[in-house]
């Protein structure tokens, strides 16, 4: 199910996006240089450089010249923690104003847009001292950026059994009735995990909602249960960030990848430093997931909050990471934070071909594994409409040798 219903293309003030954008001269992962034309929110044509025009039934609203640029279905973001974003620096105990956590949160969201996520998935808690108003601030940083980015939210109660676990659940539900699309939380912080995994399955069964759970997958026989108790949900379960299932012995590890690909589970990691204490980071192993048939995507948790005060929430570099320390091939690493989180938020498939979504990201470079290592420039296109450029320019002083040896040299010039 996904995190929330396809709406029309909008522009930045609110109105449907009609027009028709061609992408020229773009470079795509398998060497060809095309033209692609968008329109409504999709892509309508793809054909080679300089075979496309303007539909005799539109105008076109712009051209984006992607001469040096390798265009790629756009990241997505499966694992944010908008309303603690940006706070490492902050003074005194953490604020949760409403105004203050919209703030942030869409301070976060435009950064990680930059980055190319056009959709992202913010793990939000509830109850406690915030109560709602976590939520709330969220809520409303989804509708500011409405035509930018798809924002949705996870409701995370911290108790969900016990005495104290009724006002959790309580709570809970009005998450979902203010909004949360998503429900989920941190079974391994609840007295008794599996009553927590329980409570959640339960709720998200009775309104239709995924389920997305924090766990840190260190004790096997509680992840045994919870993959077991996950596959009857027909919405999906996603688990992150698993990392302790890089310090399980070798063949435990691999038997609860066996489950949960039986169970039909997501695994969500976070090569970029995971959003718990330091004695709890680490990877999920990835490869040996993806080996038992996980389906596997990458986020990047914290972003510059007490637990990770460093962090870029860049979908590019998680999958550098998991190619550079993980030994996945950059296709797959790719793959991971894009059609892999795509897939974790219920998002349909994106290919650069027609009748697919425009959402699309162009970095400067001709190679996958070169835009993982490099990738300055971006153009982001999210439902057919340019909304965020980066633009990088990387001068040296003037070289006889460098000029000489004709090396290359990226200038002022931008796409317009």
């Amino acid at each position: 199910m996904p995190d929330s219903q396809p709406q029309p293309p909008h522009s930045s003030s609110g109105h449907t996006d009609t027009g028709t954008l061609l992408l020229r001269g773009a470079r795509l992962t398998d060497g060809r240089t095309v033209d692609v034309r968008l329109g409504g929110g999709r892509i309508e044509a793809v054909g080679t450089a300089g075979s496309l025009a303007t539909p005799a039934s539109g105008s076109l609203a712009a051209k984006v010249d992607l001469d040096g640029y390798l265009l790629l279905p756009a990241p997505a973001e499966p694992h944010a923690h908008g309303d603690t974003a940006l706070t490492a620096d902050g003074d005194g105990p953490l604020s949760y104003d409403t105004q203050e956590v919209q703030r942030r949160a869409t301070e976060a969201a435009l950064l990680q847009l930059g980055h190319g996520a056009t959709a992202l998935r913010s793990h939000v808690r509830v109850g406690d001292v915030q109560g709602l108003d976590a939520l709330t601030a969220v809520l409303q940083a989804r509708r500011a950026l409405r035509g930018l980015a798809e924002l949705t939210a996870v409701a995370m109660p911290r108790v969900l059994t016990g005495v104290a676990g009724a006002d959790g659940l309580a709570i809970l539900r009005d998450a979902v009735k203010m909004g949360a699309s998503v429900v989920g939380g941190c079974p391994d912080a609840d007295p008794d995990p599996t009553g927590y995994v329980e409570a959640v399955l339960e709720l998200a069964s009775e309104h239709g909602c995924p389920v997305d759970l924090h766990t840190d997958a260190s004790d096997p026989a509680r992840l045994a249960r919870l993959a077991a108790m996950a596959g009857g949900l027909r919405s999906g379960v996603t688990l992150g960030p698993c990392g302790g299932l890089g310090r399980l012995p070798l063949e435990v590890a691999a038997r609860a990848a066996d489950q949960l690909a039986a169970a039909g589970v997501t695994v969500v990691c976070l090569p970029q430093g995971g959003c718990g204490g330091v004695d709890r980071r680490g990877t999920a192993p990835v490869r040996m997931l993806r080996a038992a048939g996980v389906r596997i995507a990458a986020g990047s948790g914290a972003l510059r909050d007490l637990s990770n005060p460093v962090g870029r929430g860049d979908p590019l570099e998680a999958a550098y990471l998991l190619a550079s320390r993980h030994g996945l091939r950059p296709e797959d690493a790719y793959d991971a934070v894009s059609s892999g989180a795509r897939a974790a938020l219920g998002l349909p498939e994106v290919r650069v071909e027609a009748g697919f979504p425009a959402e699309l990201l162009a970095v400067r470079g001709n190679r996958l594994a070169g835009a993982l290592s490099l990738a300055y420039s971006r153009i982001v296109v999210h439902r057919g409409r340019v909304v965020a450029r980066t633009s990088a320019v990387r001068e040296y002083c003037n070289s006889a040798t460098a000029a000489g040896l004709d090396l290359p040299r990226q200038g002022r010039g931008e796409p317009s």
